[in-house]
């Protein structure tokens, strides 16, 4: 019936914008016609191939921008533009972002810290600066928070804990973390909100211990901290079935298999040039010194 009424309106109409409105592939109105298909419809039934399965691997994380990446990074030879019309075909597109909601508690006596960091989310090397914070997540069982820290270099997890209480200890157990596997030796900036959590005096011992200079976001102001808000946001809205899930323990595994298994190591940054975390550290280790 859609090739019926393309048939019809052809004349009046590019083919190629009403399989787009029929939600049609070219080559398959050629073929209902008897038509040759065309090279170039050929060719867009294979990369559509290609396309499908690089949306699909991503858990349909991925819209047309990261999808063209990943293409690119297994050869294949496609413009941007061309990619995202395939998705538009298919009805393939990323899922939508959810709303990020702040935990932060700054109603408290603590001494707080100024905003060195600034807004400025650069940085030139691996553990220069890193940012912090805490988010929810609902479950049939009730809260579970989930405390991370990133590597502003390149967005990397390097350190992250989950608990039933939001409180100091969530956060020193994801600071523990970081510096075990990081193991930083020269100046570091480390920034978060001003919450009682990361203004406790365990928190701020913690850092002094190990020389690391302490940067707070301005008083309601979640854009200081807009790298790790950032973070959580795409969490919640890559992980499928994450929010609601029927327990904490199966929400510790889905941000788990998340943080090591995707995030750090596949998920395609814009701001890296589309390389994952891990790959662009390392591209990072491997370069030529002078």
């Amino acid at each position: 019936m859609k090739f019926a009424f393309i048939s019809q309106q052809k004349v009046a109409f590019p083919i190629a914008v009403l399989c787009r409105v029929m939600e049609v592939s070219t080559s398959g109105y050629y073929a209902s016609v008897g038509r040759p298909v065309s090279a170039r419809a050929r060719r867009d039934v294979a990369l559509g191939v290609h396309v499908a399965a690089a949306h699909e691997a991503s858990k349909r994380r991925y819209g047309s921008p990261r999808v063209h990446a990943e293409l690119r990074a297994q050869g294949q030879m496609v413009g941007r533009k061309r990619v995202a019309r395939l998705m538009r075909e298919r009805n393939l597109a990323a899922r939508k972002r959810r709303r990020f909601r702040s935990t932060t508690d700054s109603k408290h006596a603590f001494p707080l810290a100024p905003n060195v960091l600034a807004r400025d989310f650069t940085a030139s090397a691996p553990n220069h600066a890193w940012v912090t914070d805490i988010t929810f997540v609902w479950t049939q069982e009730g809260w579970l928070y989930l405390a991370v820290i990133l590597d502003l270099f390149s967005r990397r997890v390097v350190g992250w804990a989950m608990s039933e209480n939001v409180d100091r200890h969530l956060a020193l157990a994801a600071l523990d973390m970081a510096l075990d596997q990081r193991r930083p030796t020269g100046e570091l900036l480390h920034h978060s909100d001003r919450g009682s959590t990361y203004a406790s005096e365990d928190y701020r011992a913690a850092l002094e211990k190990r020389g690391i200079q302490c940067s707070m976001s301005r008083k309601a102001d979640c854009w200081d901290n807009a790298v790790a808000e950032s973070f959580f946001s795409s969490l919640k809205w890559e992980v499928e079935g994450l929010d609601g899930c029927e327990s904490r323990d199966t929400a510790r595994v889905l941000i788990a298999a998340y943080i090591d298994g995707f995030y750090n190591l596949q998920r395609r940054h814009s701001t890296l040039g589309y390389f994952s975390p891990v790959e662009f550290e390392l591209k990072y280790s491997l370069r030529p010194v002078a």
